[in-house]
């Protein structure tokens, strides 16, 4: 559900772009994505979690979707995307049988799925229309269900120049970790923790230890907030 470009345009070389803008890093999306997905693992395996069921929420092209499949062992992932370009991109890249893909004005919420995921998605929809996003997602996750809702952290710099550097991130409202709790609990969730990640471009990896005892401080380039719907 993203709403202040149109993805379509962008889907065909979304990753390619990406990656452009992560050179500085030293590192490429995959590398992140996968520390995003063994991140969440580690955070479900601490609590006795084993989801079964996915949801992608803003999924682009689905680059994820096999990252989660693989890392959760999952039965399903649906990935959900406001652009049908990027569906019809990620149905024609991605032919696991256990992966779907389908556009929100097709998806309706059944409350049947274990976890949410997305990540980078809500900067991307209007201040004014997160709250219905938020909705969208607890009605369809089951009673108990979790969200890891990954942004980009507005208080580091080096997110906030790759942000200014990549065309479709140009002119977004950023939400912080704090207002991504706060639009959270609006609806009901409870804040299970937050997270802070990737503080150290490859140039510094062997700094990269360090990271989980700094996860609590609000340094690294990204964070999650992970969350879980009550009523189990």
């Amino acid at each position: 559900m993203r709403g202040h470009v149109d993805f379509d345009e962008f889907a065909d070389d979304y990753d390619g772009t990406l990656n452009r803008g992560l050179a500085f890093s030293g590192e490429n999306k995959d590398f992140y994505a996968r520390a995003r997905v063994a991140w969440l693992n580690e955070v479900l395996a601490a609590r006795g979690v084993r989801p079964r069921r996915a949801i992608d929420f803003g999924c682009g092209t689905g680059s994820s979707v096999p990252i989660l499949l693989e890392t959760l062992g999952l039965d399903s992932v649906l990935g959900l995307d406001v652009s049908p370009r990027s569906i019809e991109l990620a149905r024609r890249r991605h032919s696991d049988a256990r992966a779907s893909f389908a556009t929100f004005a097709s998806y309706t919420p059944n409350a049947d799925i274990d976890l949410a995921f997305c990540n980078g998605v809500f900067h991307h929809i209007p201040p004014s229309e997160r709250a219905a996003a938020v909705d969208q997602v607890w009605r369809s996750l089951a009673p108990g269900g979790y969200w890891a809702f990954w942004e980009n952290n507005p208080l580091n710099p080096g997110t906030q120049w790759l942000m200014h550097r990549l065309p479709f991130d140009r002119g977004v409202v950023k939400i912080s970790a704090r207002g991504a709790r706060r639009l959270l609990r609006g609806r009901g969730f409870e804040i299970v923790q937050t997270d802070h990640l990737f503080v150290f471009p490859r140039a510094l990896r062997s700094f990269r230890p360090l990271e989980r005892s700094l996860a609590r401080w609000p340094l690294g380039a990204q964070y999650v907030v992970v969350a879980r719907k009550d009523g189990a």
